[in-house]
């Protein structure tokens, strides 16, 4: 899994996504923010849930993949969201994703075989299997220690709100 945080963290923030996903790439930055802010309680995990109407999703989550073969998922993950609104229109996305891989340090050649390999679309197919067995239909979906919250309730307000009623709720009262 795709994890940041520590693993006996009171809170866990699952998110499905799709890089392509705008209402994706507008949470990205602040689901990072709050990682940060609570530290050692929440730990946040990402789910590939790429959309067929998204016509480069599937390619940008098989670059995650490639990039966490070599250790830098997570930095891949904000960099396609960062860039988003310049890969999402490109007509060749594999070489702005090989220039990605370069930005972040990767082996370029390891990248590029990495992307095309049966791991990275068995990973991806598999979060995705995972997402709609237990119901996922759009992106951006978000479980707060296993309950959805509500697709009407994931602004950036209304998901640190969420979070923060979560940790409070955890913490046990002295």
């Amino acid at each position: 899994m795709h994890v940041l945080g520590p693993n006996d963290a009171p809170v866990t923030l699952e998110e499905f996504g799709d890089f392509q996903c705008p209402p994706c790439g507008a949470l990205s930055d602040p689901i990072n923010r709050l990682q940060q802010d609570y530290g050692s309680h929440l730990r946040v995990i990402f789910h590939h849930f790429p959309l067929a109407a998204h016509q480069h999703a599937r390619e940008a989550a098989y670059a995650a993949e490639a990039a966490h073969m070599q250790g830098r998922f997570w930095q891949m993950h904000d960099l396609l969201y960062r860039e988003q609104s310049v890969w999402s229109k490109a007509a060749d996305v594999r070489s702005l994703f090989n220039a990605y891989a370069g930005i972040l340090g990767l082996n370029v050649e390891r990248f590029k075989k990495d992307m095309d390999s049966e791991k990275a679309r068995a990973r991806v197919d598999s979060d995705q299997k995972h997402g709609a067995s237990i119901g996922v239909q759009n992106t951006p979906t978000i479980f707060l220690n296993n309950k959805a919250l509500a697709p009407t309730a994931l602004s950036p307000a209304d998901v640190r709100a969420a979070v923060d009623a979560a940790v409070k709720s955890a913490k046990p009262s002295s």
